[in-house]
């Protein structure tokens, strides 16, 4: 594909808007994120580097929802902008084709999926992978280093800690109460622990203690004595799902923190797996589905708005109807994704929507102001109220 003169002004155009609203948008979206990690820092003794490494890895799952939507906004901004200085008229009575200026917004959009496959399928769970790591280490050393004497801290994991005071680098009277599966709470009591490094993992060894474990289905309890017994602390990032090991196992990482290729070729013997099946098949075809989504968006921007609008009013109509149609999608591929947990079938759907959408918007472009004109009357009663309102609030 050979560009223009005419290709490169409407691609710098449309590329600047698309790079100022993501990092605009990423930007706003990731500073509120941080804000509810301060605890890190004024909570549980971090450092600052701490806290912008744990709100940094979260970027990456930002890009790549945020991607598609700032292309969107991009091309709708800049076919506006275009028909506003009266430049799409020009081109039009020039004999340009609308689907002759899809070329620029072509190579943005694809530059844009390639941006959010790299996202979704290495970027995003390499990041979320480290954030847990990192997540282990920062609460072995709050419950090693950071929890007062006397006091008892509920993690936010569902495990509440406390020891009675500190000798030299060991803990005395230590109470431990699990409660990450409220079916199997367990309750671990030592004379003394002394938390320790071992494979990347940080474990707490504790010391002529009980281990107190009901089992609420069963309606029945257990206590087990130890003279030693190893408490990995990592396995406290678990959540309710069931994927924080426990009992010193090692820790067991959740769907969207495990690289594509290990979700391609998953163990369908892995107990946590068995579990969680449905997290795991909704995760990997999110991912692979991921990339689709910005041709949509931008081809159904084009679509409505790729031809000329004489009209203030008739602008104002056509990006309505673009964004609720935009809206519509991403509302129906997250119902997708939520309905793909429970079954198989809705997997079909991450994929369907946006190929449909391409394909309709593709026929749009290429057949002109008719199709156009059809979906302006299919969907005007929709936005019709969303019109209503608008009008309503200039006149006031």
């Amino acid at each position: 594909m050979r560009f223009g003169l005419l290709d490169r002004y409407i691609l710098k155009i449309a590329a600047v808007a698309a790079v100022i609203l993501l990092v605009g948008l990423t930007s706003v979206i990731w500073v509120t994120q941080a804000l509810r990690e301060v605890d890190l820092i004024t909570g549980k003794g971090q450092t600052v580097l701490i806290f912008f490494t744990v709100t940094l890895l979260s970027l990456p799952a930002l890009i790549a929802g945020i991607a598609p939507v700032a292309l969107f906004m991009a091309t709708l901004y800049t076919l506006n902008r275009l028909n506003s200085d009266s430049e799409l008229i020009v081109m039009n009575a020039a004999g340009v084709a609308p689907r002759r200026l899809t070329r620029p917004f072509i190579a943005l959009t694809l530059a844009t999926a390639v941006l959010v496959g790299w996202m979704s399928l290495s970027v995003m769970p390499a990041g979320f992978r480290s954030l847990r790591d990192l997540i282990t280490l920062i609460r072995a050393d709050f419950v090693a280093n950071v929890v007062k004497e006397g006091q008892f801290v509920a993690l936010d994991s569902g495990v509440t800690f406390h020891y009675r005071e500190k000798q030299g680098q060991a803990l005395l009277g230590i109470f431990m109460q699990d409660r990450r599966d409220p079916n199997q709470p367990a309750v671990y009591i030592a004379e003394r622990g002394q938390s320790a490094e071992a494979d990347g993992n940080s474990f707490l060894m504790l010391e002529k203690g009980t281990i107190q474990r009901e089992s609420r289905n069963q309606n029945s309890s257990s206590i087990i004595s130890f003279e030693r017994y190893a408490l990995n602390l990592s396995a406290l990032t678990g959540d309710a799902d069931g994927a924080g090991g426990g009992d010193g196992d090692k820790v067991i990482y959740k769907p969207r923190e495990r690289t594509t290729w290990a979700l391609l070729t998953q163990d369908r013997n892995e107990p946590y797996y068995k579990i969680q099946e449905g997290r795991f098949r909704a995760e990997l075809h999110n991912r692979l589905s991921a990339p689709l989504y910005p041709i949509a968006f931008m081809l159904v921007a084009f679509a409505i708005l790729g031809e000329a609008r004489t009209t203030r009013q008739g602008r104002a109509a056509a990006i309505q109807i673009a964004i609720f149609l935009v809206g519509a999608i991403r509302i129906g591929a997250y119902a997708a994704w939520t309905a793909s947990v429970r079954s198989p079938f809705a997997v079909v759907l991450l994929y369907a929507l946006p190929v449909i959408t391409i394909v309709l918007s593709a026929f749009a472009i290429g057949f002109g102001a008719q199709t156009r004109a059809l979906i302006d009357r299919m969907t005007e009663p929709l936005i019709a109220p969303f019109l209503a309102l608008t009008a309503r609030f200039r006149r006031a």
